[in-house]
């Protein structure tokens, strides 16, 4: 009976280990996209209606958005893109990885 409370102490140990690292990541990315991403592109990735008309923003969990590669997110956040200045030199790398994260769950 020991052995078995053992086993199943290590299986939930090991699921909620693996589990962390990855809602840790995702709280990273929402807090980096309140600091530095919210003021322009709104709540939820949905910005104002005279944000979207002055700045030319499309919703981040729009089709268009959503359709670009990780690596085109990456390159949109370090150069900046349309009106939208660069965060290179500004976020760190791991930054910008949690925040591609976090544009990825405003999917509509």
């Amino acid at each position: 009976m020991t052995t078995r409370w053992l086993v199943r102490i290590a299986l939930f140990s090991l699921v909620l280990a693996l589990a962390l690292p990855p809602m840790a990541a995702a709280q990273a990315g929402a807090d980096t996209y309140k600091a530095k991403c919210q003021m322009c592109h709104g709540p939820g990735g949905v910005p104002s209606a005279g944000m979207a008309k002055s700045m030319g923003l499309t919703p981040l969990g729009s089709a268009t958005v959503q359709g670009m590669s990780d690596a085109d997110l990456t390159a949109a956040i370090n150069n900046g893109k349309g009106k939208m200045t660069g965060f290179k030199g500004k976020l760190t790398d791991a930054q910008i990885k949690d925040l591609v994260g976090y544009i990825r769950t405003l999917k509509q």
